[in-house]
């Protein structure tokens, strides 16, 4: 479910959303981010969508913030990776 590049994005960068390593190697990350329900959206806008059906506010939010809340992972490739802490 998850590619090569999205568990490289989380294995990196997973301590921006806690405060320890969840995984160490690309296995324990796909069944963590399996685990979390975690998504994958091609788009900015598929980020917008995804916290609005979630019923977060994103009321007076603009793109950089939601971008860089810490449940959202640039994978680098226009994708972005979205982790239920």
């Amino acid at each position: 479910m998850y590619d090569e590049a999205v568990l490289k994005c989380f294995l990196e960068n997973q301590e921006q959303l806690f405060p320890q390593r969840v995984a160490e190697t690309p296995e324990e990350a796909e069944d963590f981010l399996e685990e979390c329900l975690a998504v994958v959206v091609d788009s900015v806008r598929e980020v917008w969508e995804y916290f609005d059906e979630e019923g977060v506010d994103m009321e007076g939010a603009d793109e950089e913030e939601i971008l860089t809340a810490a449940e959202v992972f640039d994978v680098g490739d226009g994708r972005y990776l979205i982790v239920e802490g």
